[in-house]
C-alpha cells in the first residue's frame, strides 16, 4: 500500500477540509460564483494544509478571503513572488495567512494553502469567480463545476514543475459539497437539466424569468457538477452596459463603463444555399492509457469505444469530395495515411479497418509531436484544413499545446472534445479558441455523436475572414476593444466582444455595432442596436444580500485582456514593465493572472502561533481506482506543485504507462465491457462513401428484414442501390427520428446520391419501402 492514505487516519478525522458550500448566480449568460471552503484543525499541533482544485479555464477568480471566528481577512492581490515571500514570512512569524495561486502550466488548476490554523480552531475559506456560459448543440447553456482532478501526464523532460494532485475514490473524499444556483434571464427560463440529481425547479416569479435549483444531498464526487439552462429565444442578440467604480483610478478600467455584446452572426442564405464545401479533415484520437477508462462510472462502454463509434459516424458523415485522415496519440502517434488521403470508398474502407482496430494502448498523453507532424504538412489547395481532437485532456503542458495550435491558426480551424469526468476545460476551451473553432465536453451519460455533429456542421460552414467591428456611438464616446480580435465566425453560435468606453454621454443614448465580414467570397454585415443605460447586474425579486462582488462584466473583460497579455509574454517575453502593467491590471481589477496570487494574513495583535507545524493535503476524486501503488507522495516543500503526489507516469515506463493504466485503474462494476452494438451505428457503418447502401445481407440485417424480403419486395424499376438506399433513408426517419441530429448529414448525402442518380422510380421506391418497413416517410422527407 502507497502513502497515499498517510492523508487519512483510520477515523479520516486528519484531512481538514470538512465541507464545501456553492452558491451560482446566472445572469443571463455570464455566471458569478461563490465558494466557501470549511477547515477545522482537529489534531493537536498548528497546521499547514493545502488543497488543489480545478477551475474553468476562462474563468476570473476576483475574490478571495478568510474567516477565523470573529476576524475577517481581505486578500490583496499582487506579484506572485512577492506573495510567497510574504506567506513564508508570516508562516515564520506565527501568523494565520493564506494563499492563492494558479497553476503556470495549466490555468484551469488553482492551489490552496493555508498556513498557522491552531489546534481546535475553524476557518473559512471564500472563493468567487465569474465565467461565461457555453452554447451547446440543443442550445442550452452550460456551467460545470469541476469537482474531478484527474492527473495530468507530463512527458520526460519537460522543463517545469508537473502539476500533480492526490487522489482517492469517491468513496473516499471525506468532504461534503452543498450546491444551490439562482437563475435570472430576460427571457422566461424553459428548464435546467444537470448530469447530477437536482431537487426540483423552483420559479420565482409568474413569468418564470427567475428560479432556483438546488444539488440533492450525499453528492457522490464521482463526476463534475453540469449546470445546462435553456431559455425561451435563446439566439436573441444582446448588448449589457455595465457602470465603472466611481471609487477607481479615473481612465483605468475599472472607472469607465464596460460594455459585453453577445453576438449571434447570421449568413445571407444565398452564400448557404450556393456554398459547395470541401475540405481536409483530420481527427486526432486520444489513444493512451486513461481513454481505457469507462465514460462513467456503471457504464459498459470505455471513453475509447465511444470516441470509435462518434469517428465512424463523424467518417461517414463527410462531404464527398474532401481530403482525411486520422492519428492516434500515446507517448507516440500513429496516422492512417502518410498524407491526407481523397475520400473514396477504398480509402475509407482502410480507414474504417485502422479505427476498429485502435484501443488505448499508446502511453502516456504527448499531443504535442502529432499536433507539429500534421501542421508540418502542406495545405491542399481550396481544401481549408480542418482538426478535430477528441481526448480526455489528461495534458499537463497545456499552455505549450495553445501556443502550438495558435502558431497555426491561419491555416486551420480546430475543433476540440473533452471526454469524461475532469477533462482539462482550459486545453479544450483552449484549443477550440486559439483554433477559431468550437469546444464540446462530453460527461456523464451524454452521448458524444451529436456533439461531434454540431462542431461538424460549423466546419462545413464557409470560412469567415477580414471580420471588423465598427461601433457607431455618441459624439465625443469611443469603445476600446478589450477581447482578443475575432478570427471566427459560426452562424448560430455566440461571439462575445468587450469593450470599454470612454468620454461623456447621457444614460438615454443608443449605440450600434456593425460587424463585417467576408464568406464564400461575398461581403456581409451584421447590426446590433443597444442602449447606452447601464444594466443593473442583480434583479431578484427577493431583495435578499447575496454575497456577490459587483462588476461581473469589467472582471470577465480584464480576464480577457490579461490572458491575451499572458499569451504575448509566451511568445515574446514581456519587459519587465510590461510584466508590471499586467500586475497593476489585476491589483486594479482583483483578477488573477499568472503573474500574481491572493495573500491574506491576519495582522492582528494576536499571540503568534507555536509549535511545529505539522502537513496536510486535501485529495480530490479520482475516478476508479483501485490499486494505489501507482502513486506516492513527496516532500513538504513550499510551492504546492513541487510536493503534491507524483503522477503515475514518474513511476511507470512510457511503455509500460498504458498497460498499468488498463491493469489496475478499473474496480467492480465500472470496468467496461463491450457493449451490444447500437442499430443506429450499425445501419450508419454499412453506408458508402459516395451516400449509398448496398442491397446485401448486412443491410437487411441492420433492418431487421432477410435478404430474401428485400430482394422479392424491390420494384423492378429500382437498381439495387437505389432500393438499398431508399430503405436506410426511410429506416432512419421512421425510427431514428430523435437522434436525427446524429444522421442528418449523411442521410443529406444519401439524398445527394439518389438526385445525382436521377432516380425516376424514388415514389414507387418510397411507397413499397413505407409497406416493407411498417413506415410512413413522405418522399419530401427524405429530401428528395
Amino acid at each position: 500500500m502507497s502513502n497515499l492514505f498517510c492523508l487519512l487516519t483510520p477515523e479520516k478525522d486528519s484531512v481538514p477540509l470538512k465541507s464545501i458550500d456553492v452558491l451560482l448566480e446566472v445572469k443571463d449568460h455570464v455566471a458569478t460564483l461563490v465558494s466557501t471552503l470549511n477547515f477545522e484543525n482537529k489534531e493537536d499541533k498548528p497546521l499547514e494544509t493545502v488543497f488543489v482544485f480545478p477551475l474553468p479555464g476562462d474563468a476570473a477568480v476576483c475574490h478571495f478571503s478568510a474567516q477565523i471566528g470573529e476576524t475577517h481577512i481581505e486578500a490583496e492581490v499582487m506579484d506572485r513572488q512577492q506573495a510567497r515571500q510574504v506567506y513564508e514570512d508570516a508562516v515564520s512569524s506565527g501568523q494565520k495567512v493564506f494563499e492563492l495561486e494558479e497553476s503556470e502550466q495549466s490555468p484551469d488548476i488553482f492551489s490552496l494553502t493555508v498556513g498557522n490554523l491552531p489546534p481546535g480552531e475553524s476557518a473559512s475559506i471564500r472563493l468567487e469567480y465569474v465565467t461565461e456560459l457555453a452554447v451547446q448543440a440543443d442550445d442550452g447553456l452550460r456551467f460545470c463545476l469541476p469537482v474531478v482532478l484527474n492527473p495530468r501526464y507530463q512527458p520526460q523532460g519537460s522543463e517545469g514543475p508537473s502539476v500533480q494532485v492526490t487522489s482517492v475514490p469517491a468513496s473516499l473524499v471525506p468532504y461534503s459539497l452543498s450546491f444551490l444556483a439562482r437563475v435570472s434571464s430576460p427571457r422566461p427560463i424553459s428548464k435546467i437539466e444537470s448530469s447530477c440529481l437536482l431537487e426540483p425547479l423552483q420559479y420565482l416569479n409568474v413569468d418564470q424569468t427567475q428560479a432556483t435549483v438546488k444539488l440533492a444531498t450525499g453528492h457522490k464526487f464521482d463526476r463534475d457538477i453540469e449546470i445546462l439552462i435553456y431559455y425561451k429565444d435563446a439566439h436573441r442578440p444582446s448588448a449589457v452596459v455595465e457602470a465603472g467604480q466611481a471609487s477607481a483610478k479615473p481612465g483605468s478600467l475599472m472607472r469607465d463603463p464596460v460594455i459585453m455584446v453577445s453576438l449571434y452572426p447570421e449568413f445571407p442564405e444565398s452564400v448557404m444555399s450556393n456554398f459547395t464545401y470541401c475540405g481536409e479533415f483530420v481527427l486526432l484520437l486520444d489513444r493512451s492509457g486513461s481513454m481505457d477508462f469507462p465514460t462513467y462510472c456503471g457504464s459498459r462502454q470505455s471513453r475509447i469505444a465511444s470516441a470509435k463509434d462518434t469517428l465512424m459516424l463523424l467518417l461517414k458523415s463527410l462531404p464527398r469530395g474532401c481530403y482525411f485522415n486520422i492519428y492516434g496519440f500515446g507517448d507516440h502517434y500513429e496516422q492512417v495515411f502518410s498524407k491526407s488521403a481523397k475520400y473514396n470508398q477504398k480509402n475509407l474502407k482502410r480507414a474504417m479497418k485502422k479505427v476498429e482496430e485502435m484501443g488505448a494502448n499508446l502511453g502516456g498523453s504527448e499531443i504535442l509531436e502529432p499536433l507539429r507532424q500534421i501542421y508540418r504538412q502542406p495545405c491542399i489547395p481550396n481544401h481549408p484544413r480542418q482538426l478535430f481532437v477528441f481526448t480526455d485532456g489528461e495534458v499537463d503542458y497545456t499552455k505549450a499545446v495553445l501556443d502550438e495550435v495558435k502558431k497555426y491558426s491561419e491555416f486551420h480551424r480546430c475543433f476540440s472534445f473533452g471526454i469524461g469526468e475532469g477533462a482539462s476545460s482550459e486545453l479544450i476551451n483552449g484549443m477550440a479558441r486559439e483554433g477559431g473553432g468550437h469546444a464540446q465536453f462530453i460527461i456523464g451519460k451524454e452521448r458524444m455523436q451529436p456533439k461531434v455533429m454540431q462542431s461538424l456542421r460549423f466546419a462545413l460552414q464557409p470560412l469567415v475572414t477580414d471580420i471588423s467591428l465598427l461601433w457607431d456611438l455618441p459624439e465625443g464616446v469611443s469603445a476600446t476593444a478589450l477581447s482578443l480580435p475575432l478570427t471566427a465566425l459560426f452562424q448560430g453560435q455566440r461571439s462575445l466582444i468587450f469593450a470599454q468606453l470612454t468620454g461623456e454621454y447621457s444614460e438615454a443614448a443608443d449605440g450600434c455595432l456593425t460587424v463585417r465580414f467576408t464568406t464564400a467570397g461575398h461581403p456581409c454585415q451584421n447590426q446590433l442596436h443597444f442602449s447606452l443605460q447601464p444594466a443593473c447586474h442583480l434583479d431578484f425579486d427577493q431583495k435578499e444580500d447575496l454575497p456577490f462582488t459587483c462588476s461581473t462584466i469589467h472582471r470577465l473583460a480584464a480576464r480577457n485582456l490579461i490572458r491575451s497579455l499572458e499569451q504575448e509574454h509566451r511568445e515574446h517575453w514581456l519587459q519587465p514593465e510590461r510584466i508590471e502593467k499586467v500586475v497593476d491590471l489585476c491589483v486594479q481589477s482583483g483578477v488573477s493572472s499568472i503573474f500574481t496570487a491572493f495573500i491574506a494574513v491576519n495582522k492582528s495583535n494576536e499571540e503568534p502561533v507555536q509549535g511545529p507545524l505539522i502537513y496536510r493535503e486535501n485529495p480530490t476524486y479520482m475516478p476508479v481506482l483501485r490499486d494505489y501503488g501507482l502513486f506516492h507522495g513527496l516532500g513538504g516543500q513550499t510551492n504546492i506543485f513541487r510536493r503534491i503526489c507524483s503522477s503515475i507516469r514518474k513511476r511507470t515506463s512510457a511503455s509500460k504507462f498504458g498497460k498499468a493504466w488498463k491493469k489496475n485503474l478499473f474496480s467492480g462494476d465500472c470496468e467496461p465491457t463491450k457493449p451490444a452494438r447500437d442499430p443506429l451505428l450499425e445501419l450508419v457503418s454499412l453506408q458508402d462513401a459516395s451516400g449509398c447502401w448496398l442491397l446485401d445481407p448486412c443491410l437487411a440485417a441492420a433492418l431487421g428484414k432477410s435478404i430474401e424480403e428485400l430482394v422479392k419486395t424491390r420494384p423492378s424499376s429500382a437498381e439495387r442501390k437505389v432500393w438499398g438506399t431508399i430503405l436506410a433513408l426511410i429506416w432512419l426517419h421512421g425510427y431514428q427520428k430523435d437522434v436525427k441530429v446524429e444522421w442528418e448529414l449523411l442521410a443529406m448525402k444519401a439524398a445527394s446520391w439518389l438526385r445525382a442518380e436521377k432516380a425516376v422510380c424514388v415514389t414507387v421506391c418510397v411507397e413499397a419501402g413505407n409497406v416493407l418497413l411498417g413506415c410512413n416517410v413522405t418522399t419530401d422527407a427524405l429530401g428528395l
